[in-house]
C-alpha cells in the first residue's frame, strides 16, 4: 500500500499530514489527510480511527484545518481521517462545471453512469482501499472505526454506516443531507451518478435505507436552525421520522442561531468526538 507524503506538521504532540495514494477504485490519485495523536507514533501503537467526510466544495484539508478537533483527538488518543471529496483532474468533462456535482462533490458513492463509472468509487475508496491503508501504515485500529461528517458528508456518513453494517462502531453527522432522493442536491448528483431509476437512488438515501431495515450504530445529529439549506436540502424531520418508525436509535439536537458552516461544526465537534470516544471504547481518555 503505497502513499506518497504531501506535508506533515507537528500538531498538539501528534502529526497532522496531507497525503495522496493509487486508487484503483477512482482509477487514479487521491488525497486524504490523516492526524496520529502522540499515542499513535509510538512503535506498534494501534489506536481507534474517526473518519470525517467533508461537504460539497471542499477536500482533504478543510476539516483539519477548520474544525479545531486535533486537540481534543489528541487527549482522547483518537486518529482522525479526512478523504477528498471527490477525484481530481479527471479530465471529466463537465466535472468543474458545477459547485454541487463533480469535483468537489463525489457524494460518497460509486457511480455507475458514464463518464463517472471508474473514476468517482468514492464508497469503495473510503470503506476498503483507504480504510485499508490507514489500518496498514497509521496505526489505525481496524476493529475500531467511526464515521461521521457534514452536509454531503453527512448523508455519507449515514448511508456507508447503515449499507455497511457492522463496520463503523459509531456515528455522526453535521447537517446532513438526511433525504437526499427528495431534495434539489441529491436529485442531481444521483441523476448523474447513477442514472434514472430512482430504485438505484433510494440504496444511497438514509431514510430510504432505515425504511429498508438497514441499521447502523446509535445516531447523534446536529442541526443549526438558521442553516439556510435546512428545509429544501436537509430534512432532518425525514430523517427523525424513519428513525423513531424504524427503532433506530438517534439523538436530534436542533441549534437555534446556528448556521451550516464551520463555526457551527467547530461548536458542535467536541460533542460528536465524545460521542465517539464512547462507542469506541475511549470513555477513559484512551
Amino acid at each position: 500500500m503505497n502513499y506518497t507524503t504531501l506535508s506533515e506538521h507537528g500538531c498538539f504532540g501528534g502529526v497532522q499530514g496531507f497525503y495522496e495514494h493509487p486508487s484503483a477504485a477512482c482509477g487514479g490519485p487521491m488525497r486524504f489527510g490523516v492526524f496520529r495523536p502522540p499515542q499513535a507514533l509510538s512503535r506498534n501503537a494501534t489506536r481507534p480511527v474517526l473518519f470525517f467526510l467533508a461537504g460539497l466544495t471542499c477536500n482533504e484539508e478543510t476539516f483539519a484545518i477548520k474544525a479545531g478537533a486535533q486537540q481534543i483527538a489528541a487527549r482522547l488518543g483518537l486518529i482522525l481521517v479526512t478523504p477528498d471529496t471527490s477525484p481530481r483532474a479527471t479530465g471529466i468533462e463537465g466535472a468543474d462545471a458545477a459547485w454541487d456535482f463533480g469535483h468537489g462533490a463525489g457524494f460518497w458513492l460509486d457511480a455507475t453512469e458514464a463518464p463517472w463509472a471508474g473514476r468517482f468509487g468514492m464508497e469503495t475508496w473510503v470503506t476498503q482501499e483507504l480504510r485499508d491503508l490507514v489500518t496498514a501504515r497509521f496505526s489505525g485500529d481496524e476493529h475500531r472505526v467511526g464515521l461521521a461528517g457534514h452536509s454531503m458528508g453527512g448523508h455519507g456518513a449515514l448511508t456507508l454506516a447503515l449499507r455497511h453494517a457492522g463496520r463503523y462502531a459509531s456515528v455522526s453527522a453535521l447537517a446532513p443531507i438526511a433525504a437526499p432522493t427528495r431534495c434539489p442536491w441529491g436529485e442531481k448528483a444521483f441523476s448523474g451518478y447513477l442514472g434514472p431509476d430512482r430504485q438505484a437512488w433510494a440504496a444511497h438515501d438514509a431514510c430510504a435505507l432505515i425504511e429498508g431495515g438497514a441499521r447502523c450504530a446509535p445516531l447523534l445529529v446536529d442541526q443549526g436552525l438558521s442553516d439556510k439549506f435546512l428545509h429544501e436540502q436537509l430534512k432532518p424531520e425525514a430523517l427523525e421520522v424513519a428513525c423513531a418508525a424504524a427503532g433506530q436509535p438517534l439523538r436530534l439536537r436542533r441549534h437555534p442561531g446556528y448556521d451550516h458552516g464551520y463555526f457551527f461544526i467547530a461548536s458542535m465537534i467536541g460533542d460528536h468526538l465524545a460521542h465517539h470516544a464512547r462507542y469506541l471504547g475511549l470513555d477513559a481518555g484512551g
